[in-house]
């Protein structure tokens, strides 16, 4: 693993942490965000439990690297659907950029550590 998978690693894990929390103690940001596209305030906690699952297997990477790009994969289908979801409701550049960047590490970091997807 490079410093840079490491480093960038790490950020996921703290922003993942922190989003997926916040989604479960129901912050009023993230209660408004899903009221704004239109998915029921349940599925804002399921989103906060799949994206802390998906920071445990990224922190699990730190000792275990072939876990690393599955956790990246798991996230990365959170975005992907956050992406959707913003386009479904016509949301703006600002407001769908936020997943795109999150894609874009995501993606980054499973290329970095493919090596450890087989099955």
């Amino acid at each position: 693993m490079t410093v840079f998978s490491i480093v960038l690693q790490s950020l996921l894990i703290f922003y993942y942490v922190f989003s997926g929390s916040a989604k479960i103690a129901g912050v009023k940001y993230w209660a408004d965000i899903f009221n704004n596209l239109r998915i029921p305030q349940w599925f804002r906690v399921v989103t906060g439990i799949v994206q802390l699952v998906g920071a445990v297997v990224l922190v699990w990477g730190y000792w275990t690297a072939d876990v690393i790009a599955w956790g990246a994969i798991w996230l990365g289908i959170t975005m992907v659907g956050a992406l959707l979801a913003h386009l479904r409701v016509k949301d703006s550049v600002g407001k769908t950029m936020p997943p795109v960047v999150f894609l874009l590490l995501i993606i980054v970091l499973t290329i970095m550590n493919a090596g450890g997807l087989s099955v």
